[in-house]
């Protein structure tokens, strides 16, 4: 009995032992595991920035606040500022930088014999939600690269009902505001926005931005249709010469026609063309061979066509005037201008869609406004009655495949399956 006594005593100290000697190696395998783990542990990054061993802090340029103020507050040098400032000059001018803009400094501490301190290592300055750039100091030198979030394109095909304006469909179906500008760019020939009417309507294929979750702009459009006063215009993209995409009607015609609708945007019309006008400062009737479009001083203002500056000055109750002579015997004017663009005098080539002037209330005027005339042989015409043909349609050699890139595009629209894929650049652009 007391062997039996014994030997159960001994198992137990025996299985005790063995606990503590294997919990023993299991706590120092854990310990070699973590540190294993800590080892290899790959390392974070940020604007492609190892972060170990760094404060990072957020901030945003003061108004008022210079390069030099803002720098040397985190114990940037002025030699250093101006190192900086010529090693900038070719990829992003110190002088770019803007109030209110958002930018993040990465600091360390650096221990010497006279003990800590905070030191500076990088600032990069947010150029847009896209764009960035990294200022680096090291030691004696300086460097300066600019790079980009990670961006993601997102293919949208929305569509929406005008009740009002192009923007206010765009604002309602919380689309991106830039579309408004695209699309209006696009159709900026054809269709008339100073007269859409309640109830047009629009369909569009676009490319969305998105960093980080966050919509941050639109990219390429592929193709749109805008129903306006009871016709559809399409929007087909095709680059018939190489690298120069463009927009085509439906059956090949070009959007772009000899002069844009209308010099300015996002105005309203407040006066037309009219034998018998009641003048709104003389009272009394008389004609107004133009369109006014009212719109806040300084709105630019863009030539309609190509053509030569023919008068640059004061045209007396026109106030400020120019007239641009164009092919076809057609003249433009534009009055009561605040200022001419630099650089338009007599004589000045422009371009369609080339900035001349800006929106004032010059001569003889009751508020800001362009007066905007066209006269075809002398003779004054209605700028909203104008028939003009369009460039250079789709060639021959192309049609085949323009009509297959149409109907892909409209299939799309339609929301219907689209034979053959989406379109993209391998489509729309020559083969080279």
């Amino acid at each position: 009995m007391p062997i039996m006594k014994f030997t159960t005593r001994f198992s137990a100290l025996l299985l005790l032992l063995v606990m503590v000697v294997c919990g023993g190696c299991s706590s120092d395998n854990k310990s070699k595991t973590s540190a294993e783990e800590a080892k290899h542990k790959e390392p974070e990054y940020l604007y492609g920035i190892n972060i170990e061993g760094y404060t990072i802090a957020n901030d945003t340029v003061r108004s008022g606040e210079t390069v030099g103020g803002m720098l040397g507050r985190r114990g940037v040098s002025p030699v250093m500022v101006d190192r900086l400032d010529k090693a900038a000059a070719e990829v992003f001018p110190l002088r770019k930088i803007r109030a209110d803009k958002a930018y993040t400094t990465f600091m360390r501490t650096e221990r010497d014999s006279l003990g800590e301190r905070e030191v500076l290592d990088y600032l990069v300055y947010q150029i847009d939600a896209i764009e960035y750039v990294v200022f680096g100091f090291h030691r004696d030198s300086v460097s300066v690269t600019k790079g980009e979030h990670p961006m993601e394109l997102v293919r949208q095909c929305r569509e929406a009902v005008i009740t009002s304006s192009l923007w206010g469909a765009i604002m309602e179906q919380n689309m991106p505001y830039a579309l408004a500008a695209e699309v209006e760019d696009i159709y900026q020939w054809t269709v008339d926005f100073f007269g859409i009417q309640e109830g047009d309507s629009f369909a569009v294929i676009y490319d969305e931005k998105f960093v980080n979750g966050t919509s941050v702009g639109i990219g390429r459009v592929w193709g749109a249709k805008f129903s306006h006063g009871g016709k559809e215009y399409y929007a087909i993209p095709y680059a018939q010469e190489e690298n120069k995409l463009r927009y085509w009607e439906y059956n090949g015609e070009s959007l772009r026609k000899q002069m844009l609708k209308a010099p300015l945007k996002y105005t309203r019309i407040s006066s037309k063309f009219s034998n018998a006008r009641l003048h709104p400062v003389h009272r009394v009737y008389r004609p107004h061979h133009g369109v006014d479009y009212a719109a806040p001083s300084g709105t630019p203002v863009y030539s309609v066509a190509d053509g030569t500056v023919t008068f640059a000055g004061w045209g007396g109750g026109g106030g400020n005037t120019l007239k641009i002579k164009h092919a076809g015997n057609l003249m433009t004017g534009y009055l009561h201008l605040k200022s001419f663009a630099k650089g338009i005098k007599v004589g000045s080539k422009v371009s369609q869609g080339q900035l001349i002037g800006y929106v004032g209330s010059t001569g003889t005027s009751t508020g800001p406004h362009l007066d905007y005339r066209v006269w075809k042989n002398g003779k004054a015409i209605d700028p909203l009655k104008i028939t003009q043909e369009p460039a250079e349609p789709i060639t021959s050699a192309h049609k085949a495949r323009f009509e297959a890139v149409r109907d892909r595009v409209i299939a799309e629209l339609e929301g219907k399956e689209v034979e053959g894929g989406i379109i993209t650049d391998t489509d729309i652009f020559p083969a080279k």
